[in-house]
């Protein structure tokens, strides 16, 4: 007799799975304080097999941030539990705005907004911004999207909003598309990117430079972030998927 198990997976692979994940490489947007990424060859099949050296930082690509990426004395990222990694997807789609207003900024009157389309967030999820940005992908140059003094346009969270979802909403992590949790007005006003401080100061973690939220639905997906389990690492690149209902 087929097990309960079997059978969840059967299920599993009849749904539509949504590759979340960018692939990235020596020429790929990154971080501006980061070198990027170096892949070298180490044997060829002329030598018998191939084998490759790959250097980059660990928040490099999509990627998942531990608690440790920010806050002192937390949690690495082996120290994630493998039932943290898995969680319902809800998707707050901000796509329109973005395009209107690159500085956009989600409040918490967004999310409530999104509420009353979609019904109340639930305990537990995983919830990621839609932007749109990753279609920008893979020009670094669109993703810093700098201005003529140099300085950078991107959407973010405010902490608040952050605050409302965490403490009102009980969820469990967040995604996004763009390098930093922070609109990039927000960190050049502050100094500082406080809303991604604040995320991983929940104990919790976090993925960044997600892509595809677009073939997502608002309510219903459940995401996999699978990531390595480098030892005491602050973050990984992140194999990020959905699994659509």
């Amino acid at each position: 007799m087929t097990n309960e198990l079997i059978q969840a997976i059967q299920l599993l692979k009849e749904k539509k799975w949504v590759d979340l994940t960018h692939t990235f490489g020596p020429e790929s947007p990154h971080f501006s304080a980061f070198n990027a990424a170096e892949f070298d060859t180490l044997f060829s099949h002329d030598q018998g097999f191939f084998a490759q050296s790959f250097t980059f930082p660990g928040q490099y690509g999509t990627h998942l941030d531990a608690p440790i990426h920010f806050v002192r004395d937390t949690r690495y990222l082996d120290e994630l539990g493998l039932k943290e990694l898995v969680l319902p997807l809800v998707v707050i789609d901000q796509s329109s705005e973005v395009l209107k207003n690159a500085d956009f900024t989600l409040e918490v009157e967004h999310i409530i907004e999104f509420e009353k389309a979609h019904g109340k967030i639930e305990p537990g999820s995983f919830v990621a911004l839609r932007t749109d940005w990753s279609k920008r992908w893979p020009s670094h140059e669109q993703f810093e999207n700098k201005d003529a003094d140099g300085n950078s346009h991107a959407p973010g969270w405010s902490v608040a909003a952050l605050k409302y979802l965490f403490e009102e909403r009980h969820i469990k992590a967040i995604g996004h598309e763009t390098f930093d949790t922070d609109a990039a007005v927000d960190y050049q006003k502050n100094g500082a990117l406080l809303a991604e401080y604040y995320v991983l100061d929940q104990d919790t973690y976090q993925v960044e430079l997600l892509t595809n939220l677009d073939q997502v639905p608002a309510k219903g997906a459940v995401i996999f972030n699978i990531v390595p389990k480098a030892e005491k690492a602050s973050g990984f690149p992140v194999r990020s998927f959905a699994i659509l209902p």
